[in-house]
């Protein structure tokens, strides 16, 4: 196949994105603009595990429909070849096209021959991948952007599994993709047309039914929402998590429930969140003046896709945002202590993390008798250890996966982070504690007084377009060649490089192999029990650092965290 230029690529553009207007209108206002074109042009949007992620709009460095049906069909010819028939599920976010692109997407697999399922309307991540397994599906689709600003969408796949691909699937649909042109002709019928055809199914109220009756069983304390009268506030951010959240909500007794108005609808353009993301204070602005006139103990925030979630805390009269972290150990002692004393917990409890969150998680675990498994960043590899359970007949060893990201898995019912299962056992877990009088910081304050202060903090690096795309690249190399050998004033006593799969002990100089898969990852473990660990992002053009720090008081732990986090700073920004 020919490798065009990018003045070539700008004007088979020109003349061939005609069914789409507004593509055409975007390619003729950067004309004669060469740097405009270029971003556009530079290179294709690259398919991975996470699938496609990318800004809306014109070329082939964008999400549009073209780079959506080529995809399409590189997926058609991966499900060939490895299945005599396949069937697909589809679900969408709030997006702007999600609609469109899951339409699109239809149309293609249903010419290709494959059946589809769809959700007759924007649904949940986890919906989708519970969707994949309880129908049988060899794949799933799931067009989405997370928690990315307005301008991005995205278009995740998954296996029969119901968790996202894995690397060897992706590397294959990524080489089918290249074996097709942005314009080939492809016969497509109308999506209307599809389904009357019998090609396209839409699901009915029974398959978001059923989701939640599987979220349901796992409730631990079945009456506590209804007697302690918690007052929540939830915002589904303009998202997917509006019905089946308070759906859910209304199954397990919480009443007492105000959504915050003006970010309840669906609406893609995020008019009250431009980062629809529930890590940050700003997507609690409008939920935290509400609550100046509606009394509540606890907001709560699902982003767009409802894989995320968020939390506030009653604190005087404020409210105190607790992270990703610290939500993930109250979850984790919680399910465990309770099932603990009610005598449900199973024999060799499992929970699961990854190497970036809190490894306070491993000495709650350690209370409990629970194993405790670290794997990568991504919440695929939380679900290839579900899986393992499963295929061991003992899936009940399961009882909880999280990530520092704000996504979280109780329960067998899917293989990717679920916000309606979270936020379920985030209120049942403070209306239990509530009933004790005690708050989630309560909690939390009691478990730091038992295992130690864990501090954690975020850096986030923008290294935008192509120029940033290369100075990330040779940012982890020069990482990798002189690493530093000390942070925040503590020395770094082992660096571990999970892309060459090796760790280095520093003080005697000796190297041990890495057994988890190879990953652009760099761990700096440092003294005290403090660390760094520097990743470029998956999804978004930037790197992050995760910073750990210990300490015997919260502001011993905090100091030493800004220390750290500053030197990684001026590590990373140069």
């Amino acid at each position: 196949m020919k490798t065009l230029s990018i003045e070539e690529q700008y004007t088979l553009w020109c003349e061939n994105a005609t069914d789409d207007a507004d593509l055409i209108d975007e390619l003729r206002s950067v004309a004669g603009n060469d740097e405009e074109i270029r971003d556009r042009f530079y290179r294709e949007l690259a398919f991975g595990t996470g699938g496609l992620r990318g800004v809306l709009g014109a070329g082939c460095n964008r999400l549009n429909v073209y780079t959506i049906r080529r995809t399409t069909k590189g997926l058609v010819d991966y499900l060939a070849a490895h299945y005599d028939k396949a069937t697909v599920a589809i679900s969408y976010d709030s997006r702007v096209k999600s609609d469109v692109f899951a339409k699109e997407s239809a149309r293609v697999l249903a010419a290709a021959g494959v059946h589809v399922f769809i959700v007759p309307e924007l649904a949940p991540t986890p919906v989708l991948s519970f969707m994949v397994r309880e129908l049988g599906c060899q794949a799933g689709i799931m067009v989405t952007a997370s928690h990315n600003p307005a301008k991005y969408n995205g278009y995740k796949c998954y296996g029969e599994d119901g968790g996202q691909m894995t690397e060897v699937a992706a590397g294959e649909v990524m080489d089918a993709i290249a074996r097709h042109d942005m314009f080939e002709k492809t016969a497509l019928l109308s999506f209307d047309e599809a389904v009357e055809n019998g090609l396209v199914t839409v699901v009915g109220d029974d398959l978001m039914n059923a989701f939640l009756d599987r979220v349901q069983t796992q409730q631990i304390h079945k009456d506590v929402c209804a007697k302690a009268g918690l007052s929540v506030i939830y915002t589904p951010l303009h998202g997917a998590g509006n019905k089946p959240v308070r759906a859910i909500f209304d199954r397990i007794g919480l009443k007492t429930v105000t959504v915050v108005p003006e970010q309840e609808l669906p609406n893609g353009n995020f008019p009250t969140a431009p980062y629809p993301n529930p890590e940050i204070r700003q997507s609690f602005e409008c939920a935290m003046a509400l609550a100046k006139t509606v009394p509540a103990d606890l907001l709560l925030a699902t982003d767009p896709d409802c894989d995320r979630v968020g939390i506030a805390v009653k604190d005087g009269d404020d409210f105190t945002l607790l992270s990703g972290n610290e939500v993930g150990c109250l979850l984790l002692n919680y399910i465990l202590s309770s099932r603990n004393a009610e005598g449900t917990l199973p024999a060799n409890p499992v929970a699961v993390s990854t190497i970036v969150s809190s490894k306070m998680t491993r000495a709650i675990a350690a209370k409990y008798g629970c194993e405790m498994r670290y794997v990568l960043t991504g919440f695929k590899y939380i679900g290839e250890q579900i899986t393992a359970l499963s295929d061991a007949g003992t899936p009940e060893r399961y009882q909880l996966g999280f990530e520092e990201s704000y996504g979280y898995l109780a329960g067998t019912h899917a293989r990717d982070k679920d916000a309606v299962v979270a936020s379920m056992l985030i209120c049942e877990m403070a209306s239990y504690y509530h009933l004790q009088g005690k708050s989630l910081l309560d909690v939390l304050s009691e478990l730091y007084d038992e295992f130690g202060v864990y501090e954690h903090q975020m850096l986030n690096v923008m290294f935008e377009g192509e120029k940033g795309m290369y100075a990330m690249r040779d940012l982890m190399a020069n990482l990798r060649a002189d690493f530093p050998k000390q942070f925040g004033g503590k020395k770094t006593v082992r660096f571990s490089d999970y892309g060459a799969r090796e760790s280095l002990d520093v003080a005697i100089g000796e190297k041990t192999p890495i057994t988890l898969p190879q990953s652009e990852v760099l761990v700096f473990d440092l003294e005290d029990n403090a660390s760094v660990i520097v990743r470029p992002s998956g999804t978004e053009p930037k790197v992050k650092a995760y910073i750990t720090a210990t300490g015997k008081t919260r502001e011993e732990a905090v100091a030493l965290a800004e220390a750290l986090k500053a030197d990684a700073k001026a590590l990373i920004e140069g």
